[in-house]
């Protein structure tokens, strides 16, 4: 259990922070309220009618979330991996090569769904 204590001190740090900073942005901020404040901004456009359940996201949307998740989960592998890759030897070769070409597949498939054409 010592060795967790750090971590646990930390978590509790970092919640009780988040936790004052928003009551006391809620206690001390002005409520000046009017309509325009409470209308959603759209980098100064009018913003444009929505349903009553809500739009649809296009799939675009969901293409680019999908290609940053695939390149930021390749690079939090391949850090570690470059640091150690003397002492993996070849299996630590083989594996990242299973896995680039894991990513690739999915590069792939955004690729041909027109993930990388802005329009």
């Amino acid at each position: 259990m010592n060795l967790y204590a750090p971590i646990l001190v930390l978590g509790g740090i970092a919640l009780a922070f988040g936790v004052v900073s928003l009551v006391m942005g809620a206690l001390t901020g002005p409520k000046r309220y009017n309509r325009a404040k409470l209308e959603a901004y759209e980098c100064g456009i009018e913003p444009t009618p929505q349903p009553v359940g809500g739009g649809r996201f296009p799939v675009k949307y969901y293409l680019t979330a999908m290609l940053f998740i695939v390149f930021d989960i390749e690079i939090v592998f391949l850090y570690p991996w470059a640091v150690y890759f003397d002492s993996l030897g070849m299996f630590g070769l083989v594996e990242m090569a299973m896995f680039v070409a894991a990513v690739f597949v999915a590069y792939a498939y955004l690729w041909r769904r027109g993930g990388l054409e802005w329009d």
